[in-house]
C-alpha cells in the first residue's frame, strides 16, 4: 500500500465536507468500495469541486444518441491517451482502470497511455485519439482538415466538440493533479486487469 500523501495541498476530511459533497462521495464509495483520492484532494475548495464534478459528468456520463455518438469507453480512451501525453499519473491510473472495465479490454489503457499509435484501435477511434492529442498538446494547430477527417469517420459536430472538450478538460485536470502530486488509490491498479472471481 502506498504511504505517500495523496496531495501537496490540504486533504478534506469526509466528515467536514458540505452535505451535498459528502453525499456524492459516499455514493461513489458505496458503488466502488473506496473513495477515489481526487474527491478528497479537490474538496478543500468546495465551489471548485462542485464545478469540476459537474463538468466532468456533463462530458463523461453521456449515453450515446444520434447527435453524440461517443461511447463511455471511447470517452475514457480520450482521457487515458491525453493524460499519458501529459504525464499525469493519477489520471492514467484511475481512468485506465475505468477504461479497462468499460472496454472489457485489459490491454487498451496501457497501450493508449504509453504509445497510442500502437494501440488496438479501429480507424474511427484512431482518428478520434489523434485529434484529441492534437487538442491536448497543440490546439493552436487545429485546422479544417482535422474536422474533415473526423466527419469522414462519421463523427458529428457534437462529437467533435465532445472530443475537444474532454481533451481540454483533462488537460486542466492533468495539470492540477501534477501540481498537487495527487496519488492514485491502490485499488485502481488492479481493476479490470483480470476477470472477477465468481
Amino acid at each position: 500500500m502506498s504511504a505517500a500523501p495523496i496531495s501537496r495541498f490540504p486533504v478534506a476530511r469526509l466528515e467536514d465536507l458540505p452535505e451535498d459533497i459528502r453525499a456524492r462521495i459516499l455514493a461513489v464509495q458505496e458503488k466502488t468500495g473506496f473513495v477515489p483520492n481526487v474527491f478528497l484532494a479537490l474538496a478543500h475548495r468546495p465551489a471548485e469541486w462542485r464545478a469540476f464534478v459537474a463538468y466532468h459528468d456533463a462530458l463523461m456520463e453521456v449515453e450515446p444518441d444520434a447527435r453524440r455518438t461517443l461511447t463511455k469507453a471511447e470517452r475514457e480512451m480520450i482521457v487515458v491517451a491525453t493524460s499519458g501525453a501529459n504525464d499525469c499519473l493519477y489520471c492514467v491510473v484511475a481512468h485506465g482502470a475505468i477504461l479497462r472495465i468499460r472496454s472489457k479490454n485489459p490491454r487498451l489503457a496501457d497501450q493508449l497511455a504509453v504509445n497510442p499509435r500502437r494501440a488496438e484501435l479501429a480507424p474511427r477511434q484512431r482518428a478520434m485519439i489523434e485529434f484529441a492529442l492534437k487538442v491536448a498538446l497543440e490546439s493552436r494547430a487545429v485546422e479544417e482538415a482535422d474536422f474533415a477527417r473526423l466527419r469522414a469517420e462519421g463523427f458529428t459536430d457534437d462529437d467533435i466538440w465532445d472530443i475537444a472538450a474532454i481533451a481540454a478538460f483533462f488537460a486542466m485536470s492533468n495539470r492540477l493533479a501534477n501540481v498537487a502530486a495527487m496519488q492514485p488509490n491502490d485499488e485502481f491498479y488492479l481493476m479490470g486487469r483480470v476477470p472477477r472471481a465468481r
